[in-house]
């Protein structure tokens, strides 16, 4: 048991929940600085290799044969904390990335991220699972694609022009996305719900 709570797709989302507290840090060095893009720059390679890590967890599971309880339970968790930490960093740092209008994106994608997991949570009391759909983890990658250009933001503006704007237009797309597997979710759970 313990033996598979170290395997290599484990160990995979272990190292995506410290990239966590490592994407904050390099905000917070942003705001230290008179000069932001290092620390972008520095925030976006963290946030590319733990979402590639992403990938590679749960194809390694599968492939090798070594999917576990704690896999099951930490991957989904590891991707809500690196979204919602992102978009959290993004809607309060100094270049204000995210405002506005789409303050109500990244309100929608949070919204939905908590109301699932408590579902998900009363459903698991009730002994019945629901399956991640192949939109959901299309969704997950639209909120990944999405943040990482927002995280490039003002500094990725002097390399490729709209840089931010394409993140913010990927941010929409993520959250109407989000909205409907939220549906989904919910309309597959409530039927358990009111048997109850």
């Amino acid at each position: 048991m313990i033996r598979n709570a170290y395997n290599i797709p484990n160990l995979l989302t272990y190292a995506r929940i410290l990239a966590v507290p490592a994407v904050a840090v390099c905000f917070y060095v942003e705001g230290r600085l008179h000069s932001s893009d290092p620390a972008r720059w520095w925030a976006l390679g963290i946030f590319v290799i733990a979402a590639i890590t992403d990938f590679f967890d749960g194809y390694l599971a599968r492939r090798l044969g070594q999917s576990s309880n704690i896999g099951k339970m930490l991957d989904p968790i590891a991707d809500k904390l690196l979204v919602a930490t992102a978009l959290l960093l993004l809607a309060a740092d100094t270049d204000q990335t995210i405002q506005g209008w789409s303050l109500w994106a990244a309100i929608i994608i949070l919204c939905r991220e908590i109301l699932i997991a408590g579902l998900r949570e009363y459903l698991a009391g009730l002994k019945v699972s629901v399956p991640v759909s192949r939109l959901a983890k299309w969704k997950t990658t639209a909120q990944l694609v999405a943040i990482g250009f927002l995280l490039a933001g003002p500094a990725g503006d002097k390399i490729f022009p709209y840089t931010t704007e394409t993140g913010l237009v990927l941010l929409w797309v993520s959250a109407i996305v989000t909205l409907i597997t939220g549906w989904d979710y919910f309309r597959a759970g409530l039927k358990h719900v009111v048997e109850e």
